[in-house]
C-alpha cells in the first residue's frame, strides 16, 4: 500500500501544481498580482514558504489540494478587507470580464492539455494494445443476465457482429449500441452459430448501463497483497485457483462470483501449485476479496498493437482524454438519476490509491495521472461555488447582464460551496474508512 500511496501523492502533486499554475500563468499574462501559490493548504502554518517578487510560494500541511491567492478576487481566503478597499489596476476585479474568465479556466485548460499530452506520449511510445476475438483462446465470460438473454454462454468465441468481422473484442458493446445490427456470430464447441438480436434489446442495454460480457482468463495469482487474507492463508505467486467450496474457480470470473457469494466467510480454496493441489482457508472480506491479483492480459494472450507516429498520436491522445471525461459524465448522470448508489460508487484518497499498482510502474503511473487530470478538469468545471466552474458561472452571468452578482451573494455562495466541498471530501473519505478491514475488525471485537 505504501507504493500505491507514494504514486498517488506524486500524481496529485503534479496535477495540483500544474492546475494552479494554469491560473497563475493566465493571471500574470494579464498583469494581475498573485499573492500566494501553494501546494496543499497552509491552514495555520506552512511546511515551507519563500517569497519571490510579489508572490509567496509554499507547501502546506493539509494535502487536500492547493491554491493561488489572486489579488482582488473573492476566493477561499475570504479576504473581505482587501475586497472593501478601492480596486487597484493590478487586481483581478479591475480587469475586463473576458480576461477574468480566461484566468478562471486556466487550471482546467492546463489539466486538459496535460491529459492530452500524456495520453499522446503513451500512444506514441507504447501504441494501443487490443485483443482480437480469435486470440481470446478461453472465450468470453457472461457477466450480466442480459448476456444470457442474448444467447451468450461462457466460453463462446465471438466471430463477428453485424456485417463485418470483430477486430477488437472490447468493441462488441459499442457496435451493438451504435450500429444496432440484427445478429452476431459465435463459435461454440467448434460450431459457428448465428444469434439474432431482438429489436428492443439495445434499449435494455442502454438503460441498464452494464457490460454483457468480459474476456475469460485463468485466475492464476500474479500478485499477492502482503498481509491480506490470501497472503495469511499461504497463497503464492503462480498458484492457480481450482475450486472454492467445491465450486469451479479456475477462471477469474468464476472465483469473483464465488468470493462475492462468500463475503465475510472462511472458504475452502483449492489451488494448483506446480503438480500439487493445495488446500487454503482464507477469510473473504466484506467486499468479496482475498487480496490477490491475476496475471495481466499481455501475459496470457497474444495482443495486437496499433502503432502511432508523432502526428497520429495527438488525435489518439485527444480521443482518450474526452472518452475519459465522457465516462465520468455518464457516471455522474447515473448518480444524479439514482441508478448508482453513492456509497457503492464513490471513494476518497484510499480508493484512488488502490487503482495504482502495488509495484512501481511508470506506464501505469502516467496513464492514471492522465486519467486523473481529465477527471480533475471535469470536476473543476462543475458550476459549484468555490470550484472554478462556479466562478465561471458568475462571470458568464456578468457578461450577459452587464453587472456582477451582488457581493453579499457571492460571499454566501463561496461559503456554501466550501462547506459542500468539505462535507463531500469528508463523506467520500469516510466511506473508505467504513470499508477498511481494520475498521470492521475494530467493531467486530
Amino acid at each position: 500500500m505504501g507504493i500505491q500511496i507514494a504514486q498517488l501523492f506524486l500524481s496529485l502533486s503534479i496535477l495540483i501544481v500544474l492546475h494552479e499554475g494554469g491560473h497563475y500563468w493566465a493571471a500574470r499574462w494579464f498583469k494581475i498580482r498573485v499573492e500566494k501559490f501553494y501546494l496543499f493548504f497552509d491552514a495555520g502554518f506552512a511546511l515551507f514558504k519563500k517569497k519571490i517578487g510579489e508572490t509567496e510560494y509554499g507547501i502546506g500541511w493539509l494535502p487536500l489540494g492547493g491554491y493561488v491567492k489572486i489579488a482582488g478576487m473573492m476566493d477561499e481566503s475570504m479576504d473581505k478587507e482587501q475586497m472593501n478597499a478601492e480596486p487597484q489596476p493590478w487586481e483581478f476585479r479591475s480587469k475586463p470580464t473576458w480576461q477574468r474568465l480566461i484566468v478562471m479556466i486556466g487550471g482546467v485548460t492546463v489539466n486538459l492539455i496535460l491529459a492530452i499530452l500524456i495520453f499522446s506520449c503513451l500512444k506514441y511510445k507504447y501504441g494501443e494494445a487490443y485483443l482480437p476475438p480469435q486470440n481470446a483462446k478461453y472465450g468470453i465470460a457472461v457477466v450480466d443476465s442480459l448476456g444470457y438473454e442474448l444467447g451468450l454462454k461462457d466460453g463462446d468465441m465471438i466471430e463477428s457482429i453485424g456485417a463485418a468481422p470483430l477486430e477488437d473484442i472490447e468493441d462488441f458493446n459499442k457496435i451493438l449500441i451504435l450500429e444496432q445490427p440484427e445478429s452476431f456470430k459465435v463459435k461454440r464447441n467448434g460450431e459457428v452459430l448465428e444469434l439474432k438480436i431482438p429489436k428492443d434489446f439495445v434499449n435494455k442495454v442502454v438503460k441498464k448501463q452494464a457490460p454483457l460480457m468480459t474476456i475469460r482468463f485463468p485466475a492464476m495469482a500474479d500478485t499477492v497483497l502482503k498481509g491480506g487474507a490470501a497472503d495469511k492463508a499461504g497463497l503464492l505467486k503462480n498458484d492457480q485457483p481450482l475450486t472454492v467450496n467445491g465450486q469451479p474457480a479456475f477462471y477469474f470470473n468464476e472465483i469473483v462470483t464465488q468470493l462475492n457469494e462468500n463475503k465475510g466467510k472462511k472458504i475452502d480454496l483449492k489451488v494448483l501449485r506446480g503438480n500439487d493441489t493445495i488446500g487454503l482457508n482464507p477469510v473473504v472480506t466484506s467486499e468479496g476479496k482475498i487480496g490477490f491479483g491475476p496475471q495481466s492480459l499481455d501475459k496470457i494472450f497474444e495482443l495486437k498493437t496499433i502503432k502511432y507516429n508523432f502526428i497520429t498520436a495527438i488525435p489518439a491522445g485527444t480521443r482518450a482524454t474526452f472518452e475519459t471525461i465522457s465516462n465520468q459524465l455518464e457516471h455522474f448522470a447515473l448518480l444524479i438519476a439514482g441508478k448508482l448508489k453513492a456509497k457503492d460508487s464513490l471513494g476518497g484518497f484510499g480508493s484512488i490509491a488502490k487503482i495504482f499498482p502495488n509495484q512501481w510502474d511508470w506506464y501505469a503511473f502516467w496513464k492514471l495521472t492522465a486519467t486523473l487530470s481529465a477527471i480533475l478538469a471535469f470536476m473543476n468545471i462543475l458550476p459549484i461555488p468555490a470550484l472554478d466552474g462556479g466562478h465561471v458561472l458568475f462571470l458568464i452571468y456578468e457578461m450577459i447582464f452587464r453587472r456582477a452578482p451582488n457581493e453579499k451573494f457571492l460571499i454566501y455562495a463561496q461559503v456554501a460551496g466550501m462547506v459542500f466541498l468539505l462535507g463531500f471530501t469528508l463523506y467520500v473519505n469516510g466511506l473508505d474508512v467504513l470499508r477498511a478491514e481494520w475498521f470492521k475488525e475494530l467493531f467486530a471485537k
